[in-house]
């Protein structure tokens, strides 16, 4: 048992530790058992780390918009311990045709990048310290790039973990304790790895192993997170939470006593024993430099009204043929095209992309103002229809190739809060409502855009043109493109009727 066996506790029979802090009985139990040499050190004095977990849960909001969640978002957690057989490690349980030990983590990765819609679905890891010092940061870093271009947030490897717990919709986990927190505090869970035979069979976390949906390579990922979310209910590990700690809230009071009695010193009266509360993370919106694949369909054309579906598209493999939106009717056409941000690591995709988006400050001195980007973003890139300039959390410039400049600027939700979603969204579809052959003039004032089931209320306001500037060399394949784009047909998703 790991942490209660002799191995760890003795040292030629007699125990190592003057106190051998526990935080729930059952566990004084198992050391009884395990290593009765050490049953007579033990204080229950319950877990800091949980109590802070609990005193921040109302603050689950303020965590989620942190980490860039908006409403109607879906936050997907990968949690994994340090152990060969952890979903890190690896689990070889799978058959001939399935990843191999060395390969579960990345593959999970990929295709939660392939199935999961951009917009509607926020990603992100929470590895062991141990994997982050033992493999070092590069090495990670490395294995993890894919996925973080397609828009996975990498928690540092001490803080930030429990607030993503927090603020989680889902955790795709092994047999952490980190997954066993999320189950604690009503969070579903799906196992991707989980050695029971690793585990003593009496413990809490080999008990969340036997009633835990696990996860199957072979189906959807998407379907099964989707069907732990909504088939959850809060009290379904009501049981495992009440043996997290047998002092919930108190373990702060409970340690400071132990420690002052092993000192030998009293307490100090006049000071009470807190724990620090868990910081607010600093706003790391989603950040996709990935290439795009965009799939648009019209809702509405009198008032204009979008459907957007993203998928990042990672890896050497050839672009995916996203799955249509299941809430479409069967048949429905779609207006299919890519969109790439400037500083992809992709290059060769700018050339070819729809959209191309950049993201800075409006007075960053190195780009802007947007409308001096935008013109010259559309010479740069003759062969896009549309570029945009994100200069805020809910608004970006586009210039399209017709020479139009308009802003985009989403509604703020009922509180005045600005709208999380991604503003490049917005310009996508501008660019396919101009595709489909409509004028920008019948997207004045307004056009909504759904991005699953989030609407977002997005301005249409024309700005005046800058000066003109000296044709630059380059300038007639730009004309030339902008002839060429104004009289093609919109490109039809392979599932358009």
């Amino acid at each position: 048992m790991f942490g209660l066996a002799p191995d760890w506790l003795l040292e030629d029979g007699r125990p190592l530790a003057t106190a051998t802090v526990l935080s729930h009985p059952e566990q004084l139990d198992r050391l009884r058992s395990a290593c009765p040499e050490a049953a007579p050190t033990a204080v229950l004095a319950g877990d800091p780390c949980y109590d802070r977990i609990l005193a921040a849960i109302p603050q689950r909001d303020r965590f989620r918009r942190a980490l860039g969640v908006g409403p109607g978002q879906r936050l997907i957690v990968v949690s994994s311990t340090w152990a060969s057989r952890s979903l890190f490690g690896g689990d070889p349980a799978g058959g001939a045709d399935e990843p191999g030990a060395a390969d579960l983590l990345p593959w999970l990765l990929s295709r939660l990048a392939a199935e999961l819609p951009a917009d509607e679905y926020r990603t992100a890891a929470v590895l062991h310290p141990n994997i982050w010092y033992g493999h070092g940061p590069g090495q990670v870093q490395a294995w993890l790039d894919s996925a973080r271009r397609a828009g996975l947030e990498a928690i540092p490897p001490l803080d930030g973990w429990r607030q993503a717990l927090i603020a989680a919709d889902c955790v795709l986990g092994d047999h952490s304790s980190v997954t066993y927190y999320a189950a604690s505090i009503g969070v579903p869970v799906v196992l991707g790895a989980f050695p029971q035979e690793d585990l003593d069979p009496r413990s809490p976390v080999a008990a969340l192993g036997r009633s835990a949906p696990r996860l199957l390579r072979r189906g959807s990922l998407r379907a099964q997170i989707d069907r732990a979310i909504d088939a959850h209910h809060p009290d379904r590990y009501k049981a495992l939470a009440e043996q997290t700690s047998s002092s919930p809230g108190e373990s702060a009071v409970l340690l400071r006593r132990l420690f002052y009695d092993l000192m030998g010193i009293p307490e100090p009266e006049a000071h009470p024993a807190l724990l620090d509360p868990l910081p607010l993370p600093p706003y790391t919106p989603t950040r996709v430099t990935a290439p795009i694949r965009v799939l648009v369909r019209q809702l509405s054309a009198d008032p204009p009204e979008l459907a957007v579906t993203r998928y990042a598209v990672v890896g050497d493999a050839p672009d995916p043929d996203p799955a249509p939106d299941p809430a479409a009717p069967a048949g429905t056409a779609y207006i299919a095209h890519s969109a790439a941000d400037e500083e992809t690591r992709e290059t060769g995709r700018l050339s070819v992309a729809d959209v191309v988006v950049r993201r800075a400050a409006e007075d960053d001195a190195r780009l802007g103002p947007p409308a001096a980007w935008a013109s010259e973003a559309l010479d740069r890139y003759p062969y896009c229809g549309l570029v945009a300039y994100v200069d805020g959390p809910d608004r970006c410039v586009v210039r399209t190739r017709e020479g139009d400049l308009v802003r985009l600027s989403a509604a703020t939700d009922p509180d005045g809060r600005p709208d999380l979603c991604d503003p490049a969204v917005y310009a996508s579809a501008l660019h396919a409502w101009l595709a489909d052959g409509h004028t920008l003039d019948a997207a004045l004032p307004a056009i909504t855009v759904r991005t699953g089931t989030a609407a977002h209320h997005v301005t249409v306001e024309p700005l005046p043109q800058p000066p003109p500037t000296p044709p630059s060399a380059g300038s007639h394949a730009s004309d030339s493109a902008s002839s060429t784009r104004s009289r093609s047909a919109p490109i039809r998703s392979p599932f358009s009727s």
